[in-house]
Parts: C-alpha cells; structure tokens; sequence
C-alpha cells in the first residue's frame, strides 16, 4: 500500500491498525518470542508433571489464537510505549488508543477491570483515569511511529518489590543485589503465574527504578542479550539461580521458573542504589507494530523484524 506520510498517521489509518494490534496480537495471543521460550521449556523440562504444566499454558495459547478468543480471563493493566519522530498527531493516537480500549471491552476481547483505587467501583469499559498508561519518546532521527501496548497481569504485580540500597549493600560484584533478587523471587512463589520474566531496574530514583524495571520486560525480547556486557552476565547468572529454586511452572516444582531476566540500568547519586524487581508472567500480553511514512508496517516482536 502506497499513501501519503500524512495518511499513513491519518486518526482513521490509526485507529484501524490499532483495533486490529489489540485484538489479533494483544488480547488473543503472546509474543512470538515467548511462544519460542515456552516451547524451549516443555522441551527441556525433565518434571512430568511440569511438563504437562507448559504443554496446558501453550495448548491455550494456540486455542485462544485459532478461535479469537481472550487469552486470559485478566487484562492486566494497558501501557502503549510510543516512540516517534514527526508528522504524528500525539493527542490523536492517545484518544485512538482509549477508545480501542473501551471498544476492544465491549466487544469482548478485554474484561473490565479498571477500578477507582479506593472505592473499588469498576467504571465498566476500562477506561478510568490515567488508562492507559501511555509513555512516549521523541527521536527526531526515526522515520517510524513506533507503538507497543502491554496487557501487564497485575497477579504478577503482587511479587514486585522495591528497595533503596547504599553503597555499602550493594555488596561485591552486586552480591546484595542479587540476594535481593533471589529473595523477592522465592517470597513471590507461584503467585507471579510462572514461567514468569523479571525485569529489574538498577539506578536513578525510586520512581526511575521502578520505571527502568517495568520497560525492560515489557518491551525488549525475552529472547535478546543486553548489549551491556556487565548486565548481560548479571541476567545469566541470576536466570540460573531462580530456575535452580524449584518453583516451576504454575508453583508446582520444576526446572522452569523463570523464561528470562531483563535488566535496566540508569546512573543515580552517590549515596543511594534503587533497585525495583518487576514480575512478567507468561501470558505476555504485548505486540507493537511500526508504521512507515509510505504506510508500511513491521512488527518488531515477530522474530523477521529487527530488534
């Protein structure tokens, strides 16, 4: 399809490729490369028992995508990651993404679970203040609209944690860090929905932390290195040690606890180290397309498409 850079970001052009990510790459499936980790895993699995557990979660998947169906009764939370260059109306894509939302929930793709968080009250649709979750970044050199949304399980949110370290916890060569870690991990147990990913920020502020945990496991591959080689390592060896705890799929025992670890990292001040461990379980939940000038369009989790 040939059209115009000013058609290929029209709110109309928006609004149909937006509809069709929520509903045939979001709601009804997961990310190729996690497909490509849980098959790995029920390969390699020696539990029977866990096995079975992974050939069931990936049974589901492949039923949910041949019948269009919502591949967990749980939306989780929606975040959509923009980033951008020019020649895009940034209010209209927000309104194009709550909107699909509300529309993806009435047409049932998407159970309402968005609430007031004092009273409870479900607004019914979805919608709600600060739904979705949309974070955006400018790089005048992209000739692309980038958009990833992220169905997050919130079952997972319950063994997240947070901690401010000084220098002297962090331990040699992190060794605080990772106890924390490991212990987070242990204290979660099955409620995370494993075979889970663990994202884990290191640095900045609280709230940075907590942010850099968040992205580093909602929108880079499992299947990817970190291009920091220190990091990369950490992710190695922290892998190995949670899927040596036997927690396995569903909490049942197993070798397979954890399909990948994904680490940000930001510089922070002199006195303090936060580090936030963010859980992703395995219904991972989160597709993302890139639409070209000229109204070509790629998906950057399939595994054709670049990094």
């Amino acid at each position: 399809m040939s059209v115009s850079s000013q058609d290929a970001f029209s709110k109309p052009l928006l609004r149909e490729r937006v509809s069709s990510l929520l509903r045939e790459r979001v709601a009804t499936t997961i990310s190729p490369d996690v497909m490509r980790l849980m098959k790995k895993a029920r390969a390699e699995e020696t539990s029977s028992s866990a096995r079975e557990m992974l050939n069931t979660q990936i049974e589901n998947v492949v039923m949910a995508q041949e019948q269009g169906k919502p591949v967990c009764q749980s939306p989780g939370f929606p975040t959509a990651y923009i980033r951008y260059g020019g020649c895009v109306n940034i209010s209209e894509l927000a309104e194009v993404l709550r909107e699909e939302i509300v529309s993806a929930t009435k047409d049932g793709f998407l159970r309402p679970s968005m609430v007031h968080p004092l009273t409870r009250k479900n607004t019914g649709d979805n919608s709600g203040i600060g739904v979705p979750n949309i974070e955006l970044e400018h790089d005048a050199s992209l000739d692309f609209l980038e958009v990833i949304i992220s169905f997050k399980g919130c079952g997972a949110e319950l063994g997240n944690a947070m901690r401010i370290f000084t220098p002297a916890q962090i331990g040699e060569d992190a060794a605080g860090i990772k106890e924390f870690v490991i212990d987070t991990v242990i204290k979660a147990g099955g409620k995370p929905c494993p075979p889970f990913a663990i994202g884990i920020g290191i640095g900045g502020q609280m709230d940075v932390a907590a942010k850099l945990s968040r992205r580093a496991v909602s929108i880079r591959k499992w299947t990817d290195r970190n291009p920091d080689p220190g990091l990369a390592a950490m992710e190695t060896e922290l892998l190995t040690m949670i899927n040596q705890l036997g927690i396995g799929p569903g909490g049942i025992g197993g070798k397979t606890t954890a399909l990948a670890v994904k680490i940000g990292m930001s510089h922070t001040h002199t006195a303090i180290c936060p580090v936030a461990v963010n859980f992703y379980c395995w219904v991972a939940r989160r597709a993302g397309m890139r639409i070209y000038p000229d109204g070509r369009t790629q998906y950057p989790f399939d595994e054709e498409a670049s990094p």
